[in-house]
């Protein structure tokens, strides 16, 4: 078997389960995942949809420790996933799994999605990173503020983003409300009992 075989073999067994992609983290880490990560079923839908053709760079809103980016980066490689997360040491978390992981499509940036200009992309990922301002919610950490202040004005904020953007726009939303859905977008498609949403821009 050549070097380039085994490799792809070994990165093909991270993907086998969620319980197996997991273990790329601290144990720290793992015991956020059913909460706060994606799974990979999920992950995979979601990079179907998105992932329309050669070239299509995706926004993920709230990327955590990147498991949406890395699965949909392995799922898509001729797309490109970008994260973006406000928690550096989530960032660390997921650079150090794309290093073992070997992926060339994905790329994390340490800092707030308002920050961000929306038009460098085409689709968007969106895991509803705002909940853990609403009060009763789980939290991954104390690093940052929370408040339900911060949910409205970044649902708001998106919202905004989301209505700058051109017709044929693709948003997937999982376990959100759609507050921050503007009405030009219609669901296509919708699974896990409407946990999973896909969205047109019309």
């Amino acid at each position: 078997m050549s070097s380039i075989a085994a490799k792809s073999r070994q990165s093909d067994s991270w993907f086998s389960s969620d319980l197996q992609f997991d273990l790329l983290y601290p144990e720290s880490i793992q015991r956020l995942a059913s909460m706060h990560w994606t799974p990979l079923h999920v992950a995979r839908m979601a990079a179907e949809f998105l992932a329309t053709g050669e070239g299509v760079r995706i926004l993920d809103i709230g990327s955590g420790v990147g498991k949406f980016c890395l699965s949909a980066a392995y799922y898509k490689p001729a797309s490109f996933f970008d994260g973006v997360e406000q928690r550096s040491s989530l960032i660390g978390h997921a650079e150090a799994a794309r290093a073992i992981l070997g992926l060339s499509n994905v790329a994390f940036i340490h800092g707030n999605f308002t920050q961000l200009d929306f038009k460098k992309y085409t689709h968007f990922y969106f895991y509803n990173s705002f909940f853990e301002n609403l009060d009763g919610t789980d939290k991954i950490d104390d690093s940052i503020e929370y408040s339900p202040g911060l949910y409205n004005y970044y649902s708001n904020y998106l919202y905004k983003e989301f209505e700058k953007m051109p017709v044929g726009t693709r948003i997937v939303t999982y376990c959100s409300w759609g507050d921050e859905i503007p009405p030009a977008y219609s669901v296509v498609q919708s699974e896990l009992d409407g946990l999973l949403r896909f969205y047109i821009k019309n």
